[in-house]
């Protein structure tokens, strides 16, 4: 049995988490952590754990935690992780970090997005991108894994497969993603109040969102290129998915056969990533509450263009699914253990 620790257990993360392993058979959560609700019952925060989960809340003294769980999930804002991680930590449990101070190999570039200084570059390099589907024998090594965000999961799985081909001008790439309010987390903000967002749908950190950088160093570590590329993010009036559409330059005509067989390529065997049928558009409430992501395309022979689309859960394969999908691996259980439920419909 895994012995599981989570740090920021009160969140949309932690709490997804928090569901996630109450399911999982090899795992137990031994440490309830929310600096928030110290000593108070869990049940009593997410009354959907009532009966189900009779503890309460401890801080996020990670140096003791270290000493009673396999493996800490760290579901807290940007520099928490980095802040107190320690060779000694890690040297007694692994770590999976769901925030981005693991995820960006470029110092500077991390530094200038988030606006903080990141307080241990040492262990960067060590850190594994735990994006399953593509570094999956890397993760299965790992002792500290940088969980993906969810625009870039998203929208990472929707083009890799014609960026890892070589089959479209990775200089052309645009991307429109869509997400619910859950993804600016559950603390309380102006911006995401019922009457701000029920009947709106609105850009954000146009030309500027911090997920920016993370999608263009790995479709570039995919291309074998540097990437430039066009993000928006939208927030619509949804508790939870994403919804990517992304366009880009075929680098001359392809057959609709022929790009169907390279997504088949990378994608046929992969348990959560669904390519869907000819025609058939991702739709998030398809996804809802699952960790699967379905993908799929639609060449434009007027324009020349590729449109790549992709929706999943932001908060299950987005963050917590994900995640868990990554301590499957580093613990050497199935992959997909804890995680194999049917999305939610209605």
């Amino acid at each position: 049995m895994v012995k599981v620790g989570i740090i920021g257990a009160t969140g949309y993360a932690g709490g997804e988490l928090v569901r996630i392993l109450s399911g999982h058979k090899e795992a137990e959560i031994v440490w309830y952590g929310s600096r928030s609700y110290i000593d108070e019952k869990y049940a009593d925060i997410y009354r959907n754990m009532f009966e189900i989960v009779e503890d309460s809340c401890l801080d996020d003294n990670i140096e003791e935690l270290a000493k009673k769980a396999d493996v800490i999930f760290t579901a807290t804002p940007q520099g928490f992780c980095a802040s107190v991680v320690k060779e000694g930590i890690l040297e007694n449990t692994k770590i999976i970090d769901l925030s981005a101070d693991f995820r960006i190999k470029d110092v500077p570039t991390y530094e200038k997005w988030y606006g903080i200084e990141h307080k241990s570059p040492q262990f960067i390099e060590e850190a594994v991108y735990g994006l399953c589907e593509v570094n999956r024998e890397a993760v299965r090594n790992a002792r500290l894994v940088a969980n993906p965000g969810c625009y870039p999961t998203c929208s990472f799985l929707s083009i890799y497969p014609l960026a890892k081909e070589g089959m479209i001008h990775m200089d052309t790439v645009i991307i429109d993603a869509k997400s619910g309010t859950s993804g600016a987390g559950r603390g309380a903000k102006v911006g995401n109040l019922y009457c701000e967002v029920n009947e709106n749908i609105k850009a954000y950190g146009v030309a500027g969102h911090r997920h920016t950088p993370e999608i263009e160093e790995q479709l570039g570590l995919a291309s074998g290129e540097q990437v430039l590329l066009n993000f928006t993010p939208h927030l619509v009036p949804m508790n939870r998915g994403i919804l990517v559409t992304a366009y880009a330059s075929l680098k001359g005509k392809a057959a609709y056969e022929e790009v169907r067989a390279v997504y088949e390529k990378y994608y046929g065997s992969e348990r959560f990533v669904r390519v869907l049928d000819t025609d058939i558009c991702p739709e998030t409430r398809w996804v809802e509450g699952s960790n699967y992501v379905d993908v799929n395309f639609k060449i434009d022979e007027r324009t020349g263009r590729i449109i790549m689309m992709g929706a999943m859960d932001n908060l299950v394969k987005g963050a917590a699914g994900q995640a868990v999908q990554n301590m499957n691996l580093m613990f050497g259980l199935p992959e997909d253990e804890g995680l194999a439920f049917v999305p939610l419909f209605p």
